[in-house]
């Protein structure tokens, strides 16, 4: 049975500074190498076969680390149909001073709701759009074939991925996140059903309002 493993890149700088990061190029802190060195722990009794990974550094710096960790060297492709969603004017603001100015409602629909877009940037749905038709195209395949696939990419590329895989609605993704540097697996039967997923540690997602 064909297992696909979701992560999401460790702790970025701006993470850390509470800054809307989207697709600009920003890498690791020391706590977000930590986070992604503890994934790649849990990550070591499974067998990888391939990896993919958008192509900004934090993920990339984030597989490195993983892969180290496994002591494994495997294919690793690299997308750009895999990168954070571009949130526009607001990349580099600070989310706390950005919901001072608009409220929290606009807030929280910026960052969650699947078809409303940040100024000048990308929705959700726009997201889901680059992010399925490369996973049925270039990934899918990969686990049709019995290969154990691992993917390395960001919060909205990732739940864009995990609506499509679990069938959540448009509504309900609104109150989902992903935490960052814990492994989501996912099994699937020879015939492409999922059986089964979840995270390797326990980890509460941030809730949808911060």
């Amino acid at each position: 049975m064909p297992v696909l493993i979701l992560l999401r890149h460790g702790q970025s700088v701006w993470n850390l500074e509470n800054r809307f990061t989207g697709d600009t190029d920003i890498d690791l802190t020391p706590a977000g190498e930590q986070e992604a060195a503890l994934a790649g722990n849990l990550l070591q009794d499974f067998h990888v076969d391939v990896a993919y990974t958008s192509m900004l550094n934090r993920a990339m710096h984030t597989l490195n680390i993983v892969l180290s960790k496994i002591g494994t060297t495997i294919p690793v492709i690299r997308s750009a149909a895999l990168n954070e969603r571009n949130y526009g004017s607001l990349q580099g603001l600070n989310k706390a001073e950005v919901e001072k100015q608009y409220g929290t409602k606009q807030l929280v629909l910026w960052r969650r709701s699947y078809d409303t877009a940040p100024p000048n940037g990308e929705s959700l749905k726009d997201t889901y759009n680059r992010v399925i038709p490369y996973y049925n195209e270039e990934i899918a395949p990969q686990l049709q074939a019995g290969k154990n696939v691992l993917i390395v990419a960001h919060g909205n590329s990732l739940r864009a991925l995990m609506m499509y895989l679990e069938h959540i609605s448009v509504t309900d993704i609104t109150g989902i996140n992903i935490a960052t540097g814990i492994p989501r697996l996912y099994t699937f039967t020879s015939d492409m059903q999922l059986l089964d997923a979840h995270y390797l540690a326990n980890a509460a997602p941030e809730p949808a309002t911060k």
